[in-house]
């Protein structure tokens, strides 16, 4: 009897401490030192003025999501999906990606718009492209889960940052820089290496 009393006084206390395992912090508990901020003071930075001979200087924007509640290597790819586009090709082709990250992605491409329009002095709103988008790891909450025979496993709770910086004019034909050739380029250049074939020991 004494044994069972026991049994049922540990299975409460393990009870009460996983219940009392906190998994999940909201918003605004996040401290100052856990948000990225070297990326947004880019908003403040002041150039010099520009000689009358030198090239204009496009404006820009950037802005972040911090702390989602999404995997960073998982947003990794949708973060690459658009760079070199421009905004409304980018939310175009996001609101086809049936991935839960496209949602914050394309969420934060359509906020730092409003904000180049209302605060950086861009007129045309769809004058714009995604000049940069990364991802970056946020803060990893450890909880606990139960398996058998007594014994506890530990999970990770993974939250990650997006950036993203929008520019304004038209995007780069290559965005990577490649160097791909144009598909009369191509042909070309096959005619060329044809024309340069030779016959071993042949005059």
């Amino acid at each position: 009897m004494n044994q069972l009393l026991k049994n049922i006084a540990f299975k409460n206390v393990c009870a009460i401490a996983v219940n009392n395992l906190h998994t999940t912090v909201p918003v605004s508990a996040w401290t100052k030192s856990e948000i990225p901020q070297s990326f947004i003071r880019n908003n403040k930075k002041i150039y010099p003025p520009q000689e009358p001979f030198e090239e204009p200087r496009p404006a820009f924007v950037c802005h972040q999501k911090t702390n989602i509640k999404y995997s960073p290597e998982k947003l990794w790819y949708i973060a690459c999906f658009v760079r070199g586009m421009t905004v409304d090709e980018a939310i175009k082709q996001l609101s086809f990606v049936n991935k839960k990250g496209a949602g914050f992605v394309k969420d934060t491409i359509l906020e730092a718009q409003e904000l180049a329009v209302s605060q950086h002095n861009v007129e045309f709103r769809s004058n714009l492209w995604v000049a940069e988008s990364f991802s970056g790891k946020g803060t990893v909450m450890k909880g606990i889960r139960r398996h058998a025979r007594g014994r506890l496993g530990e999970v990770r709770y993974q939250y990650s940052h997006y950036f993203v910086r929008l520019e304004e004019g038209k995007p780069p034909a290559d965005y990577y820089k490649r160097n791909l050739l144009q598909p009369h380029q191509q042909l070309d250049k096959w005619l060329e290496q044809m024309r340069k074939r030779k016959i071993i020991n042949s005059f």
